[in-house]
């Protein structure tokens, strides 16, 4: 018997512009994998909404998703605000949905806000999450205490925690006593021919991110001046205009060899993909980067100082770096050795197919739901 659909609502306050394919200014890989999920679970029969900001959108329907806007992003006084009309129109927009599951995929206060509603309403509430400071119980990416707080509770209440690494479960299970199911996220990828090894041309790295602290830019920067016969391409731009981002945008902008081409939609993006040759992360934490699994879907290798799970060494997907030194080494040795490239980028593209497609995902995504619902 073919069990029956779902009433899921993804309250995802910045997923707007990746449900419908437009620049909003915040689109990172947390909102382009609920703009796929939803769209996949609509298309496989399913009641699916979401609950963004308003863009000028208002309340309408994408892809067979019901959008529920609750207030723009400025709305409200100063401090008041958060009460009114922020989480006011949160709970609005959350009744409007009328879903069975809540889910979520972001740390901080929101979780609270959703599993306090959600037990007072007998719905039930899934988090997903995203990055690994999430999962450490002393919170260091959240500083106000009514995050900490909302956090907390959140965590604790939800119905159903998943996380995507082995080591992130394992952090929550030490850290909060919480047990969470490990799921990899779904990916669409990019289709076209993969970048050759090795020609004429010279070779193209890139680097796609926030400006910001944890993202560390300036040690590709620094990579980039040692390295000037490789063209470096960074796709990105800061969330919030601050002096670090100011400074690290005018130093790259003074490299010949780095080129800047700010926030990409993801067609866009999938350009530079196809025609790089490596992807090189420079992060301090992550949780599993959708940059990695956009890479392995056209067969980019990756020199990381991020490694989820050991998985780049283990399953042979790049190298891994803890110093700007060994960056250049990793680049370096990708990229005057024709057969390792080509193995690795191999090894890449299986990686990908078997692990990460909305296929080889979303049935486990969905048993998963209807356990909660049940």
């Amino acid at each position: 018997m073919q069990a029956l659909p779902i009433k899921i609502c993804f309250v995802a306050h910045n997923a707007y512009g990746a449900l419908a394919g437009h620049d909003t200014g915040h689109i990172g890989g947390i909102e382009r994998q609920q703009a796929l999920m939803a769209a996949w679970l609509a298309d496989n029969g399913h009641q699916v909404s979401m609950i963004t900001w308003d863009e000028g959108q208002g309340n309408c329907e994408i892809k067979g998703v019901r959008i529920f806007a609750f207030g723009c992003r400025e709305d409200g006084l100063p401090a008041l605000r958060f009460f009114h009309p922020r989480w006011t129109g949160l709970t609005k927009a959350m009744k409007q949905a009328d879903a069975d599951i809540y889910y979520y995929n972001c740390g901080d206060l929101g979780l609270g806000q959703l599993a306090l509603w959600t037990k007072n309403h007998g719905r039930k509430t899934v988090y997903s999450v995203a990055s690994e400071p999430d999962c450490d119980p002393q919170l260091p990416t959240l500083k106000p205490w009514r995050e900490r707080l909302l956090y907390r509770y959140g965590l604790h209440h939800a119905d159903q925690v998943i996380v995507q690494t082995m080591r992130q479960q394992a952090m929550l299970r030490t850290g909060f006593g919480i047990s969470a199911e490990v799921i990899p996220m779904p990916c669409s990828g990019f289709t076209g021919e993969k970048p050759i090894a090795i020609d004429n041309a010279a070779p193209r790295i890139l680097w796609v991110g926030r400006f910001s602290p944890e993202k560390r830019l300036e040690w590709l920067l620094d990579v980039a001046e040692a390295l000037p016969y490789y063209n470096f391409d960074v796709a990105g731009a800061a969330n919030v205009h601050t002096e670090y981002a100011k400074k690290l945008h005018q130093r790259a902008e003074s490299l010949p060899n780095i080129i800047l081409h700010g926030r990409l939609v993801h067609h866009e993006l999938g350009l530079l993909y196809n025609r790089a040759r490596l992807l090189c992360c420079t992060s301090v934490f992550e949780g599993f980067p959708n940059t990695f699994l956009e890479a392995w879907s056209v067969g980019l290798p990756i020199v990381s100082t991020f490694d989820p799970d050991h998985l780049i060494s283990r399953e042979g997907l790049g190298r891994t770096a803890s110093s700007v030194n060994e960056i250049h080494e990793g680049i370096t040795a990708f990229l005057t050795n024709k057969e390792l490239w080509q193995q690795t980028s191999s090894a890449a593209h299986s990686y990908f197919n078997t692990n990460h497609t909305l296929e080889a995902v979303m049935p486990r995504f969905l048993h998963l739901f209807h356990q909660v619902s049940n």
